[in-house]
């Protein structure tokens, strides 16, 4: 395998995903996979009170945005995310950043970088 493949996991807040998915398109980065996700950190939730009685909300909606690249240098991934998405307050999210042993295009049979690269003359 000649290009190293790594996996980027951002979670971040839900309004930020459209933002995010711009700067990111804008620096080459096509395929992402986007989640609804919930979780809980630094932020520890809320109150809310629903029909009279208070309740304690301690998982925060969150967005998780995936994506593998080989081409796009990760650095310059992390850097455009943060850009993005630091508003300096809690809950801005975390990024996680993996090495992958391998990737297969199911459709070719392709593997490694040849799997997750655009192919010229494709529709992208």
């Amino acid at each position: 395998m000649a290009n190293k493949i790594t996996k980027i996991d951002i979670i971040t807040r839900p309004s930020k995903l459209e933002e995010l998915k711009d700067a990111l398109n804008k620096i080459g980065v096509r395929g992402v996979t986007v989640s609804q996700v919930y979780g809980c950190g630094l932020q520890r939730g809320h109150r809310e009170v629903y029909r009279g009685r208070e309740y304690e909300v301690n998982l925060v909606p969150k967005i998780k945005l995936e994506t593998v690249v080989c081409e796009v240098p990760v650095e310059k991934v992390l850097e455009t995310a943060q850009k993005v998405l630091r508003t300096g307050q809690f809950g801005d999210g975390k990024i996680f950043v993996y090495e992958l042993a391998d990737a297969v295009r199911i459709r070719t049979g392709q593997r490694g970088a040849e799997a997750i690269m655009d192919i010229p003359g494709e529709i992208s």
